[in-house]
């Protein structure tokens, strides 16, 4: 998942986003440890996507934070 794609979506989507995310990692790292799977490099980029997607729920908590302390 591209960054621009990601940036568009709403905080809602994004959380649904990373959970349904983690959810196929934790999948992929089973199907790994039970046999090999094809190409070992979606695992990677499976972890890449949820670092994204985390890095913008971050982003925008953190910008939340900061326009609720100049407001008080």
């Amino acid at each position: 998942m591209k960054n621009s794609e990601i940036i568009e979506l709403s905080q809602e989507e994004l959380t649904a986003r990373l959970k349904e995310e983690k959810a196929a990692l934790n999948k992929l790292k089973f199907a790994h440890a039970v046999s090999a799977i094809e190409n070992p490099n979606v695992i990677k980029a499976a972890r890449k996507s949820i670092a994204r997607l985390a890095t913008e729920v971050t982003k925008r908590r953190n910008a939340q934070k900061s326009e609720t302390a100049s407001e008080a």
